[in-house]
């Protein structure tokens, strides 16, 4: 069955439908490209307001490593969940993906307040409930991070 790609830009409204985090934990902003069950581009606009630049590092803020991941993670769940269509998304709403593995992380500079974070994500391979990306992180198109991320699907119970 084909899907049909939606209309883009998508915004917060439409990213809080498909997964199930919230403030202070969503961390994708906007899709702003998308090829059903290939791949997906959107990003997180950065802010000096978000809670955890309270701690990480008072005197010299930077956004901690593992929140860039789980954004890319987040990206990979939003193409995943994209791919499917509005009948199996209506159908399987308590269907929850969970990260399960990162590999190869790589954190190349950092991100900071004002920054805009771009996240790209492939779907290299799935096998039943679980699927496999490549994803890259930029800043004002330079890397900043890149990890191979698995995800299974639970049924949320």
């Amino acid at each position: 069955m084909s899907i049909p790609t939606p209309e883009l830009p998508i915004g917060i409204e439409r990213i809080a439908e498909l997964l199930p985090h919230r403030y202070p934990f969503l961390l994708v902003d906007r899709v702003t490209a998308i090829e059903p069950g290939k791949s997906l581009t959107g990003y997180k606009c950065v802010s000096f307001n978000e809670p955890f630049f309270q701690g990480h590092f008072p005197d010299h803020p930077v956004m901690p490593g593992v929140l860039v991941i789980e954004a890319m993670a987040q990206a990979a769940g939003l193409l995943t969940q994209l791919s499917r269509s509005e009948e199996e998304i209506a159908s399987q709403q308590r269907k929850v993906f969970y990260l399960v593995k990162v590999d190869k992380a790589k954190f190349s500079d950092t991100v900071v307040p004002g920054d805009r974070l771009d996240l790209e994500v492939e779907l290299t391979r799935t096998i039943r409930n679980i699927a496999m990306y490549s994803c890259v992180a930029r800043v004002d198109g330079k890397q900043v991070a890149c990890a191979d991320i698995v995800c299974a699907e639970n049924s949320g119970q």
